[in-house]
């Protein structure tokens, strides 16, 4: 995923132009793009207007208007509500915005969210970072901060944006069971410093108390662990289908093959009845709490 300076270009005469680079990896997110800069070009040539001058009146630089028509540049909701308002479209420019919205986050978290969404059931090992369906803004932000190759702001904004969305999980009618292991280590690490390390701890306690979701610690201390083999992750969907991967297995592409799901089951399961009990862990994020 590409991204370019910090998010925002300074057109001709216009304002900042905030908006999302187009991955050139994402064939289908790219033809969304394109289909709708197609869309605001048309709109925008019948009402008889240039490009710079487009951008004038919604306050974007003449650039910016180029970009997002030819499918460079993927718009903001604000460019479409002012576009359409502009043009006279009369709705039909601003309620792209369903299209664009998923396809300004990377491929890959649009295709992990697509199957969160038809899960019924989660389980999930994390050795190295806290899972990401449990972390809060803060820690995502300073995680990503420390990746080498540097993010983009643009490119920071697009994966906490992604990231967020996928917590919608939490709130689906009916409520999935999800069931997450963590490692002691990634309790402890003051990723992004001791303020956003308490406001972590706290959502995990927030979280856990939920009555559909289960969070078990794996002690440091322990000597044998079944899980040294890597993350290991399973989704489950209502015709009894699932999908799962782990580091330590199958190269670490995704399975769903019922033999191969079978191994990362019995792995996972042994796991948490290794690990603290949910109860016993929630004691523990406590103590951890105020000793921060």
């Amino acid at each position: 995923m590409t991204g370019v300076g910090g998010g925002t270009e300074q057109g001709d005469g216009g304002a900042d132009e905030p908006g999302w680079e187009v991955d050139p990896d994402d064939e289908s997110g790219a033809a969304v793009v394109a289909a709708v800069g197609r869309q605001i070009k048309a709109w925008r040539e019948a009402a008889g207007l240039r490009a710079g001058e487009l951008g004038a009146a919604i306050g974007y630089g003449e650039d910016l208007v180029y970009k997002v028509e030819g499918g460079r540049r993927i718009p903001r909701p604000e460019f479409l509500d002012r576009a359409d308002e502009v043009v006279g479209a009369g709705g039909k420019l601003a309620a792209m915005k369903r299209d664009v919205a998923e396809v300004r986050y990377p491929k890959k978290v649009r295709d992990l969210a697509k199957l969160e969404a038809r899960a019924v059931q989660v389980e999930a090992y994390h050795h190295h970072n806290i899972n990401g369906l449990l972390q809060t803004e803060d820690h995502m932000r300073a995680l990503f901060a420390s990746w080498l190759p540097a993010y983009t702001l643009d490119e920071m904004e697009r994966v906490v944006a992604a990231r967020m969305a996928r917590r919608s999980i939490f709130d689906r009618d009916p409520l999935p069971s999800l069931s997450f292991v963590q490692e002691e280590v990634t309790l402890r690490r003051p990723v992004g410093g001791a303020a956003a390390r308490r406001g972590q701890l706290e959502r995990l306690l927030e979280v856990g108390r939920l009555h559909n979701v289960s969070i078990q610690v794996m002690p440091t201390h322990y000597e044998e662990h079944p899980g040294t083999g890597g993350l290991i992750e399973v989704l489950k969907f209502p015709d009894g289908s699932a999908v799962g991967r782990s580091e330590g297995a199958f190269s670490g592409r995704p399975v769903s093959d019922p033999k191969q799901l079978r191994i990362l089951e019995l792995r996972y399961g042994m796991i948490r009845a290794q690990a603290l009990s949910p109860r016993e862990s929630l004691a523990f994020i406590e103590q951890l709490l105020g000793e921060s």
